[in-house]
């Protein structure tokens, strides 16, 4: 199947998306993390295509989607979730399957509390709404949450850099598995004005979503959506006991680990395919 590339206006903001597979097929809505973009789905969306329809936007202050420069625009999660959200509108997407990991998640989960009855299913990989999937390397963001002060804003920097970078990429996963063109890509983007100011505005931010983990909770709860939890098991960041916090208001979550690190489709796109046509299969009536 043949990924084409296009543009979406919503609002003030020119949202960037990878689109791939029949029209008519189920929705597969793909939101990426940090540092990165949808450049991340690459290997995966050609092994979904031939049955869904698989979409994938890079969010504002990523990618190539072009958004106002932070004196116009507030780089929050709420802002993300929104700009997805009137992205989808846009594009006419009434059911679709979230496909979440990292600050994909949290962006994610706030659209699947205000539309539950347009997400069939959620995958996850690595992507946490429980504190217990928190690890210390939290710390520095964490002081930044506690008091944001001038210093402790400029202690979060060093997760920026490009050694960062690479140790998000390649800590955890197999030698000789992480291609270089996905990293090095995101750290070009990090390069680009007002880059890393736009993502310290987002580590600051994040603490709203940790506030929110309750509310992510209670709608796992309530609407019960089908959930499969795919984690690089040696991840340094969302350890697995985020994983397997999803058992605890999903009981029927299946969850898998994988022997790799944080950007698991790096080294293990084909297997999380199998594992995600299989899941849809079975757990959803168009999948």
């Amino acid at each position: 199947m043949t990924t084409s590339y296009a543009t979406k206006r919503v609002d003030d903001v020119e949202v960037f998306y990878r689109e791939a597979g029949p029209r008519d097929a189920p929705v597969l809505l793909l939101l990426h993390g940090f540092p990165t973009a949808s450049h991340m789905f690459r290997d995966l969306i050609p092994l979904l295509a031939d049955r869904y329809r698989v979409i994938a936007p890079d969010l504002p202050g990523f990618g190539n989607t072009v958004a106002p420069p932070r004196a116009q625009f507030a780089y929050s999660f709420d802002r993300l979730a929104e700009v997805v959200e009137s992205f989808v509108d846009a594009m006419g997407l009434s059911r679709y399957a979230l496909y979440i990991f990292d600050y994909g998640a949290p962006t994610g989960l706030r659209l699947a509390m205000r539309h539950p009855e347009r997400v069939s299913a959620i995958v996850t990989q690595n992507g946490n709404a429980y504190l217990e999937g928190l690890s210390r390397e939290w710390e520095p963001w964490q002081a930044y949450w506690r008091d944001p002060s001038p210093a402790n804003r400029e202690a979060c920097r060093a997760a920026l850099s490009d050694a960062a970078i690479d140790v998000q990429y390649r800590q955890g996963a197999p030698a000789g598995l992480v291609s270089p063109d996905g990293l090095t890509l995101d750290k070009h983007f990090m390069r680009r004005p007002e880059a890393q100011e736009i993502q310290l505005d987002l580590i600051l931010s994040y603490r709203t979503n940790v506030a929110l983990y309750p509310a992510f909770q209670a709608y796992f709860r309530a609407h019960r959506p089908p959930l499969l939890a795919v984690w690089g098991r040696n991840d340094p960041f969302f350890i697995p006991p985020g994983a397997e916090a999803y058992r605890r208001d999903l009981p029927e979550a299946e969850i898998h680990f994988l022997d790799t690190g944080h950007f698991a489709l790096e080294t293990h796109h084909a297997e999380i395919a199998r594992l995600m046509r299989d899941f849809l299969k079975r757990k959803v009536a168009d999948g």
